[in-house]
This record gives structure tokens, sequence and C-alpha cells, in this order.
């Protein structure tokens, strides 16, 4: 049978040729897919990164809850502008904990994974209550309820345990003390601070919004600030030189 012929049999047969492709895409997917399995893990590990504290575990919920990432990235790509603009370009380890990720790919405002630290908590809270009294052509809604509103902090230990299921390393006494891990955070209970510490090593500690230690109570605020000042924060980059790696 000459080649023309053994084509024909695909070209003219519909059936044949689907099954065909279903056989030689399942081979590939196979090739793949079936090697990640014997792996012990796909990301490199990094000095620095850890699981997020409570309170910037909560931070974050309300970060995806009021949407912020359909205007805002967090994956600094490595081209030479996005760097020089925003910093060292994002590493797959910094996500590891993520669930789910919050790369997007969408900036109406700039990219958000090395925020932490460039701004102070006092910018970032007149940032989210009224974002032109810091960035006038800023075109973001305020969020003035989140300093208005109390941090509901019942099924933290909850979010945590299910965050250990998925993967992320939280020890069951970081579970236990969740709550309480939270306040000690935004309140900085100096009793209890050296145990947090243990728990959560580099980790910002402090009232975030000034309001804490007048009203008893974090806001939402509190949480969101903390994630945001943690953003960027965990890696040493001053170790790395991938200059040559930068297009």
């Amino acid at each position: 049978m000459s080649a023309w012929a053994r084509h024909k049999i695909f070209e003219t047969n519909p059936i044949i040729l689907l099954l065909g492709s279903l056989v030689v895409i399942s081979i590939g997917g196979i090739v793949e897919i079936v090697p990640l399995f014997y792996l012990k893990n796909t990301i490199e590990s990094v000095d620095g990164v850890r699981p997020y504290t409570p309170l910037e575990l909560a931070g974050r919920n309300i970060y995806v809850r009021e949407g912020c990432y359909n205007c805002h990235s967090q994956m600094v790509r490595p081209l030479r502008d996005e760097v020089e603009r925003y910093g060292h370009y994002s590493l797959a380890a910094e996500s590891m904990y993520d669930r789910p990720f919050q790369w997007g790919s969408k900036r109406t405002g700039p990219d958000l994974a090395r925020v932490g630290g460039k701004y102070s908590d006092t910018w970032q809270l007149d940032h989210l209550n009224d974002p032109r009294s810091v960035v006038p052509a800023s075109i973001m809604p305020s969020y003035p309820w989140l300093a208005e509103t109390e941090l509901e902090l019942t099924y933290i230990a909850d979010d945590l345990k299910v965050q250990q299921r998925l993967g992320v390393p939280y020890t069951d006494e970081m579970i236990e003390n969740a709550a309480r891990d939270a306040v000690i955070q935004g309140t900085t209970d100096p009793l209890e601070l050296d145990d947090f510490l243990a728990r959560y090593p580099n980790t910002n500690v402090r009232d975030f919004t000034g309001t804490v230690t007048a009203s008893g109570r974090l806001t939402e605020a509190d949480a969101l600030i903390a994630y945001l000042q943690s953003l960027g924060t965990a890696v040493d980059f001053n170790l790395y030189d991938d200059s040559a790696n930068i297009r």
C-alpha cells in the first residue's frame, strides 16, 4: 500500500482520524505527565518562603473576595521593562502555598508581586479608604468599610486545616493557635510574641492600621494590609544575580 493510500484512510474517514488523533494525544500526554508522579516536588525550594500567617491568609481571602485580582497581577515576568519597574522576576516557589495562585494577566493597576514594604501602612490604609488621595489618577474604587468591619476569625483554624490537607505545611500547633496568632501579629502582644515568631519567622508584627490599640479589635483592613505587606518579602534577592536571564 502506497503512502498516499495510507493517508487516504485517515483523510476520508473522520472516525478513524478522530481515533488516531486521540491515540497520538494520549501517548504525548502520558509521556509528559507520568514522570511528574515520580518527582517529590516540581517546584525548586527557595530559602525564606513560608506559609501565610493566619492574619495574612485572612487578608488574602479578603483580597480574593473583593476581586482585586481582576485589576492586579502578581507575577513579574523576566522582561527588562518589568524587572526595572517591579523588581526581580517572580519565582515559582513564591506561589507554592497559594491556593489558587494570583498570577493574573490583567493590569488595570500595577503588579503587586513586590508591593510588600514599598509603601507604609498608613499609605496602604489611605489607598484603601480613598485611592485618589495618594494616587490622583487612580480609577480604583474605594474600600472604606474594610477599616470599619471587624475581622471574623471564627473559621480561620478551619481555613488552615483545609490548606494543610492541600499540602501547605501547617502544623497542628499552628492550626490550634490560628485565631490567637492573628491577634498577636496585629496587636503585637508581647506575652506570646516569641512563640508566634517561632511558628512564623521573619513576619511583620505591628498594628497595621493604627486603630487596634484604641478599639481592641482587628479589622479587615488590618488583615488585607498584613497580606499586602508580605508580598515579595520572603526571598532575599540580593543573593541572586540572574541578569543574564532577563530578556
